[in-house]
């Protein structure tokens, strides 16, 4: 069994950054499995914010591009989320997604392509 935990979340200033990170237990280490960032505010559902595929191939939602990054370590699974000049609308949950049934990929997957999620982190930004 796959398991996520998402860190590094909390609060910051408008303008600021932080860096998430998500550790992830139970894969073979032969495993390169697609992994992605989603996030969600009260009430909505949840949305695709960057996803990174087993040769670091990586796709943004539009709001995000140029303030984001995601990375990953291959070594361990480790998932990685910079996120830079944080605005006040980033103000989410984010969590951590990833699934062995996706290799490559040409744009964002859609929530329902993912078998695994952590269980959740609150970022705040505030103005």
């Amino acid at each position: 069994q796959v398991r996520l935990a998402e860190s590094g979340g909390g609060p910051v200033q408008a303008g600021g950054s932080l860096r998430l990170s998500c550790t992830s237990s139970g894969w073979s280490p032969l495993n390169r499995p697609c992994m992605a960032w989603f996030r969600q505010a009260p009430g909505k559902g949840r949305e695709g914010v960057a996803a990174i595929d087993r040769d670091g191939n990586a796709f943004y939602t539009n709001s995000v591009k140029g303030r984001f990054t995601i990375s990953k370590d291959n070594a361990d699974h480790t998932l990685y989320h910079q996120m830079n000049s944080l605005e006040v609308e980033d103000s989410d949950v984010y969590y951590c997604a990833t699934t062995p049934d996706i290799a490559n990929i040409a744009s964002l997957p859609a929530e329902r392509y993912f078998r695994y999620w952590g269980t959740g982190i609150q970022v705040t930004v505030s103005s």
